[in-house]
């Protein structure tokens, strides 16, 4: 190696900052902190990329990449045990190969003398260095130790406390403990390091929620993942006062109340991201369980054509979200998407020259420039209500999260046929049936009818994962049943990328039913559904199954999925 030199003379010596570029960066670190390579990225004068080349031409080092294969450790060589999981991923190293004293490793800051001092010291071994990006470093740690690793490890050393902690628990259920011992047993280290790791785990998975659930003699532990449960290996049951204790600090609940339901919640970063965490809490009869919704808001899109929306279905709900007045229905369970979907629209339509204005309960993601009202029921602010007040604010569109009354019901029809558009939801199983089910309300169909313009329905249908999807013949029967054509389709089979679940994301199925006139005249005829959903049909309308086994046949989804979530 050659003579030692600092950084900013590398960088200038190679002609990638100027002397003056150098100074200022030294006088940000000074104020801020931080390293000088990270302060010169974070000012623009030069990539992490920059850096690393430079580097490794400077020191006549190796430069290695994730994508050529060489940032992958031996795997029969027991690395992960010369060095640990956290030190690498604190540290940025990565152990790749060790012949005899000899240990190659991948570091992304090879001038940090005390850190190839600590490696040596703690592997016993000669260091010879390959420089990385951080980024590539990372990803490879994640995939050499695994991602649950230090999940998997945290849960294992909560077994070990044995059998006393086990009898505390027990103790602790007979008799009220103080709210200063409650607190205490929440701060623990332990406690602090396990909620950390299931929170951090939950997010890397894109888990949308997480559940710990109390049983008589074990916690479940599981992340809902693109839709579906997942049993993760959950921590021992001594641990779950305290875990709930440590999830109520977080979302400012009271701790000392066991018997209530409790609803709450927080935000943290990690990765430079901000995620905020939802928490709703149930007594049951071995303890509270807890639910921590995850929205990540960087993981969601908010383009209409990114959703899953085929071209045709998303040129007919642009035409009815464009009205300038008009009833707008999102339909579908629980979890089906609808606020992600509805969330879009909004941000389609908005503009400087329209007043936006929307009641939700709660309010899931905060949107620039338009009006949010949060529902609090507990001081008379209803959806009914707000909308009455809403008519006073100069609208141009409303949005209402639910439609869940006559009296909202009614006001929605009537602020639609004063010249307003409103977005709302409801629950049924298929799009033409939300007609049916605003009559059941109450509400008159010469005055619901007039007002519709769009009634959209929609299902999350899970992705095959593109990294391991396998070709798959159907049988005869399938493929007459389903009208599958002479293509192969495709059926999971799971790797390292989708956790070996072989589905990897969501996307939506709909079935879009814009209100044309013919729509409308066949509606006014006693509410004749029938007819108007085979006018819908002759004008190109995809039935909920037809959208699912159109992704079928793209390969987006498989047969088992499609069926599962769209047809009855």
């Amino acid at each position: 190696m050659q003579p030692y030199l600092k950084l900013g003379e590398i960088l200038i010596k190679q002609g990638l900052i100027t002397q003056e570029q150098l100074d200022k960066a030294i006088g940000v670190q000074k104020k801020d902190g931080g390293r000088i390579g990270e302060v010169l990225i974070s000012l623009g004068f030069v990539t992490e990329q920059d850096i690393i080349v430079a580097l490794a031409k400077q020191l006549s080092l190796p430069y290695v990449t994730l994508g050529s294969g060489l940032l992958k450790p031996a795997t029969d060589k027991d690395l992960d045990k010369l060095i640990p999981h956290e030190f690498a991923l604190k540290n940025f190293v990565l152990p790749l190969q060790k012949n005899l004293n000899s240990l190659t490793c991948a570091v992304f800051d090879p001038l940090d003398i005390i850190l190839m001092d600590n490696i040596k010291k703690m592997t016993g071994c000669e260091i010879n260095p390959v420089i990385a990006t951080r980024s590539d470093i990372e990803k490879a740690i994640e995939n050499f130790y695994g991602k649950r690793s230090l999940l998997n490890e945290a849960v294992k050393e909560s077994y070990e406390s044995g059998e006393e902690a086990v009898i505390e628990e027990i103790s602790t259920q007979e008799e009220e403990l103080s709210i200063d011992k409650l607190i205490a047993r929440a701060e623990e280290a332990p406690v602090v390091k396990l909620v950390d790791l299931i929170l951090r785990q939950a997010i890397d998975e894109s888990a949308s929620d997480i559940h710990i659930e109390p049983f008589r003699e074990r916690i479940s532990l599981r992340y809902r993942i693109d839709g579906i449960l997942h049993e993760i290996p959950p921590p021992a049951r001594h641990l779950h006062l305290p875990l709930v204790s440590r999830v109520k600090i977080l979302a400012k609940l009271d701790i000392a109340e066991k018997r209530l339901p409790q609803d709450g919640g927080f935000s943290i970063r990690i990765k430079d991201k901000q995620v905020d965490v939802r928490v709703s809490t149930i007594p049951t009869i071995y303890g509270e369980k807890v639910v921590l919704r995850i929205l990540d808001k960087s993981s969601i899109s908010l383009e209409l054509s990114s959703l899953g929306f085929d071209a045709r279905q998303l040129e007919d709900i642009r035409k009815g979200i464009h009205s300038s007045y008009g009833l707008v229905f999102l339909t579908g369970p629980t979890g089906s998407g609808k606020t992600t979907t509805l969330y879009s629209v909004l941000k389609e339509v908005q503009t400087v020259k329209k007043n936006i204005l929307t009641i939700e309960e709660p309010v899931e993601y905060h949107l620039e420039g338009i009006n949010q009202v949060q529902v609090k029921p507990e001081i008379g602010l209803t959806f009914a209500s707000a909308l009455r007040s809403f008519l006073r604010q100069d609208p141009d569109i409303m949005m209402v999260g639910e439609v869940r009354d006559l009296e909202t019901a009614e006001i929605c029809v009537r602020s639609a046929l004063t010249g307003h558009l409103v977005l709302s939801t409801l629950h049924t199983n298929d799009a033409p049936s939300a007609v049916v089910r605003l009559v059941d309300f109450g509400i008159k169909p010469f005055l619901l009818i007039p007002s519709l313009v769009l009634i959209v329905a929609q299902r999350l249908i899970r992705k095959l994962c593109p990294a391991c999807k396998e070709p798959y013949e159907p049988t005869k029967e399938e493929r007459e049943k389903y009208d599958l054509g002479t293509d192969l389709i495709y059926k999971p089979k799971g790797c390292e990328k989708c956790n070996f679940i072989g589905y990897k994301g969501r996307t939506c199925v709909a079935e879009v039913f814009l209100i044309t006139e013919e729509i409308r005249e066949a509606l006014l005829q006693n509410v004749n559904i029938t007819a108007a959903k085979e006018i819908a049909r002759r004008n190109g309308m995809m039935s909920l199954p037809e959208s699912a086994l159109r992704k079928t046949k793209e390969g987006i989804t498989s047969l088992e999925e499609a069926l599962s979530v769209a047809f009855v």
